[in-house]
């Protein structure tokens, strides 16, 4: 029964590399086959400004969780439910 086990991962693992490699060579040779065109320019541009917007707007969020936090960590403790 082990046998069959540790036969399974490792076949599993090599299959699961070959795809990993796979799929690292396909992206490569897509990357280098499309190019950039002036609209794929302006594509990427509008997508990393809208992935600029989204890590700003996370990175508020974090700050006001991390506000809430201190709001009910005090509140707990006022209300004697320190640890």
């Amino acid at each position: 029964m082990n046998t069959v086990i540790i036969v399974a991962i490792v076949f599993g693992s090599i299959l699961t590399f070959a795809a990993l490699v796979c799929g690292t060579v396909l992206a490569i040779v897509k990357m280098r086959n499309s190019g950039l065109s002036k609209g794929g320019r302006g594509s990427q541009s509008d997508e990393a400004r809208i992935i600029q917007e989204i890590y700003q707007g996370l990175s508020h969020m974090e700050q006001r969780i991390d506000a809430l936090e201190t709001i009910l960590m005090d509140s707990q403790k006022n209300k004697g439910y320190e640890k």
